[in-house]
């Protein structure tokens, strides 16, 4: 299909005609995940502090690194976001989301824990939500060693990361475990059945397609997209009961992929009687705001992202 950029909003035009289209594949992921390994972390910022740490699996499982971001001055307990970083499901790691998991401690004021979870292929559902649990039992388990209200958790992450993060706030529910208190769901990857629609035109996404969406979810299930039986709380969309879970906001382009599922999403968690708030970013692709963070559209979806979370973490006191 040919791109048609006209489609996409004025500040983001010279982005999406400037930028390669991502193409990857089992063959050639290793090239990606190697690339991205090689990636340079930004200078961290004078008032936070950077640090990793290695927590046991579940259940004899492999070892989990997260990484933590926290004010370098902490008088009180704070509260704090598991964080969860995108990439299919397949690809990504901590690192690339320092500038945003910084920006967040430092107009909040919050812990912020980046869980390095295990990725599909090699590790397909539920590696990635068990490291992610895991995390999140550890944190609350911690909280005073972490100077974190353990009352005051949240969960967030973006696309894929933010689909886990979906999984993760279903699971917490059931085990009744851990009390995770909002979502933040930055344009979420929730349905392999997305997948599967011909009607999508994907030709003004540069970050994340049709085919790149069936691989991740086909590499993270182990099976077709659209397969009548999935496991509980492999594909989040697919969940029948959304009652009970906490706050949500979501945050998507008209032009991502994601969109039509995110909005059916937040429309039955609204439905269910969830209070859910949806930003929708007109004529925007997958991962627009990665690129440029001054731009007006970026900033406005930025400030939104911060005003739930504030709403959500310091107010809900």
């Amino acid at each position: 299909m040919k791109n048609n950029f006209l489609k996409v909003h004025p500040e983001l035009q010279q982005i999406a005609k400037k930028t390669p289209k991502i193409n990857f594949g089992k063959n050639t992921l290793w090239l990606v995940n190697l690339l991205m390994a090689l990636m340079p972390t930004p200078k961290t910022p004078q008032d936070v502090i950077i640090e990793n740490t290695t927590i046991s699996g579940q259940n004899e499982q492999p070892k989990v690194r997260l990484r933590i971001y926290k004010p370098k001055a902490i008088r009180t307990p704070t509260p704090v976001l598991i964080w969860l970083h995108g990439g299919g499901y397949v690809m990504g790691k901590p690192e690339m989301d320092d500038l945003r998991c910084t920006e967040y401690v430092r107009e909040l004021g919050i812990t912020v824990v980046s869980v390095n979870y295990r990725r599909a292929p090699k590790h397909p559902f539920p590696a990635a939500l068990d490291d992610s649990y895991a995390a999140l039992k550890w944190v609350a388990a911690q909280a005073q060693q972490l100077n974190v209200d353990a009352q005051r958790i949240a969960i967030g992450g973006g696309s894929a990361g933010s689909g886990l993060a979906a999984a993760l706030a279903q699971l917490a529910h059931d085990r009744q475990e851990v009390t995770p208190i909002f979502q933040l769901l930055i344009y979420p990857m929730l349905d392999d059945r997305t997948a599967l629609r011909s009607d999508i035109d994907d030709s003004n996404n540069v970050t994340w397609t049709q085919k790149l969406n069936r691989f991740g979810w086909e590499s993270y299930l182990r099976q077709p997209c659209g397969a009548q039986d999935v496991p509980a709380y492999a594909v989040p969309a697919r969940r029948a009961d959304l009652s009970g879970l906490p706050p949500a906001w979501i945050g998507v382009g008209s032009l991502d992929i994601f969109h039509d599922e995110d909005v059916a999403y937040a429309q039955r968690l609204t439905a269910c009687g969830v209070a859910c708030e949806i930003n929708i970013v007109p004529a925007a692709f997958h991962g627009f705001d990665v690129f440029n963070p001054q731009l007006p559209i970026v900033q406005a979806f930025w400030k939104s992202q911060i005003a739930a979370l504030k709403k959500h973490l310091l107010l809900s006191v």
